[in-house]
């Protein structure tokens, strides 16, 4: 019986561990990241900070560990022009071209919440007009992205933006990146960046 007990108590352990948060950008540097490209990544008061280098090009910051199914919390805030992306199950076997697919981050009335597919089959699904009021410009927004299986979903600040359920995401493998967008001009602030992984 205690033998019992105990295996059902080591059980219940890992499962809670498996529901843990976890923060994935520690407040102070970049430990934990891996940087694609010329444009600047830094941290900067307890916030990362992404802005348009002199190439202007694409670049991104990657986490050194593959994600497969969690949930992933963040704050993001743009400044200037804030088009960027958080993209999961993603890989970049050289220079600055990503395979995998973004949960769009980007202006006003350019479907921030959206799910695109980098390289292949362009957008997938975007938020209803209506929804695009949600996003807060030049404020601190919560974003919030579920990838299980072949289903993703993403919030912002509360509210369900998108869903899409798609054969090929759920095959994806790789890890996740925040993106700076190609043009110059580009600042984005991100902070609170948490997340739980799914068995």
């Amino acid at each position: 019986m205690k033998a019992l007990l105990l295996c059902l108590c080591m059980i219940m352990g890992t499962i809670v561990m498996g529901q843990q948060k976890e923060k994935l950008f520690n407040g102070k540097d970049l430990t934990g990241w891996t940087v694609h490209g010329t444009e600047k990544w830094y941290a900067d008061n307890g916030e990362l900070i992404c802005e348009s280098g002199p190439d202007k090009q694409y670049g991104y910051l990657s986490t050194d560990k593959n994600y497969k199914n969690f949930i992933l919390t963040l704050q993001f805030k743009q400044e200037a022009n804030g088009n960027s992306g958080v993209f999961f199950r993603s890989q970049i076997p050289e220079g600055v071209k990503i395979s995998g697919w973004q949960a769009e981050v980007a202006p006003q009335g350019q479907h921030t919440g959206g799910i695109y597919e980098s390289y292949g089959r362009g957008w997938l699904v975007q938020p209803k007009p209506e929804d695009e009021k949600y996003l807060k410009m030049g404020e601190w927004n919560t974003y919030k992205l579920k990838v299980d299986g072949d289903e993703v979903t993403t919030w912002l600040n509360g509210h369900e933006m998108c869903h899409i359920k798609d054969e090929k995401i759920g095959q994806g493998e790789g890890f996740i990146a925040l993106q700076i967008h190609e043009g110059g001009g580009i600042k984005v602030k991100w902070k609170d960046i948490e997340i739980q992984e799914l068995k």
